[in-house]
């Protein structure tokens, strides 16, 4: 498997065996993924198609955004989690969701864990890369690496989402930091903006 690509084949066979005794949903535009009175942190969550976003329920952190074929929560129901989150649409999702104890009776079941080893793996792996440019760096270059994640995005999702506040939302840094900064790099035609959102990326210095 190539460093870094999401394991298809392995969802796809995840997918075949857990479709079945999940609770399917369709989240429009901005809608958060509700679970009654139960935490999110514990179900099993298949996203089939769209994007979503995952935050921190108790500071509002944003993690990131995540497009389809994904699956959160595989190993939940291994140790509870007291953290909560929430999941919301950033465009038109479906998918379906599991309790989390279920989801470990299936994967023993259809003796799976090959499967769910190599989903958890790469996902590791991607936290890992996230938190090597996030922890312990300094305001600019988190920035930095934020604004990178956000090239990768496709342009309509670009369009749609203030840099400002995706920044904040991920990082915490102020936003008059964020804005001095988007203004250098600005001025320097680093990047280029409108109306607030990203538009593309010519260069990014390593300092500022």
């Amino acid at each position: 498997m190539t460093h870094l690509c999401k394991p298809l084949n392995e969802f796809n066979v995840l997918d075949k065996h857990l479709s079945a005794y999940g609770t399917h949903f369709i989240c429009h535009e901005g809608e958060s993924l509700s679970f009654g009175d139960d935490q999110t942190s514990n179900h099993t969550v298949i996203i089939q198609q769209g994007i979503i976003s995952l935050s921190r329920k108790c500071n509002d952190t944003l993690l990131g955004f995540l497009a389809a074929p994904f699956i959160a929560g595989l190993s939940a129901g291994a140790i509870k989690n007291s953290i909560d989150y929430v999941i919301s649409a950033e465009n038109e999702c479906c998918g379906y969701y599991l309790p989390a104890e279920e989801t470990l009776r299936l994967l023993d079941q259809g003796q799976l864990w090959r499967e769910a080893f190599y989903w958890l793996t790469w996902q590791h792996r991607m936290l890992e890369k996230r938190d090597m440019h996030l922890v312990g760096t300094n305001n600019y270059n988190q920035i930095r690496s934020t604004l990178l994640t956000m090239e990768q995005w496709d342009d309509a999702l670009r369009s749609r989402i203030g840099v400002i506040n995706y920044i904040q939302r991920r990082t915490h840094i102020s936003r008059s930091v964020i804005a001095e900064v988007l203004s250098a790099l600005r001025q320097g035609s680093y990047i280029e903006m409108h109306k607030g959102k990203l538009i593309s990326i010519n260069r990014l210095p390593y300092d500022y």
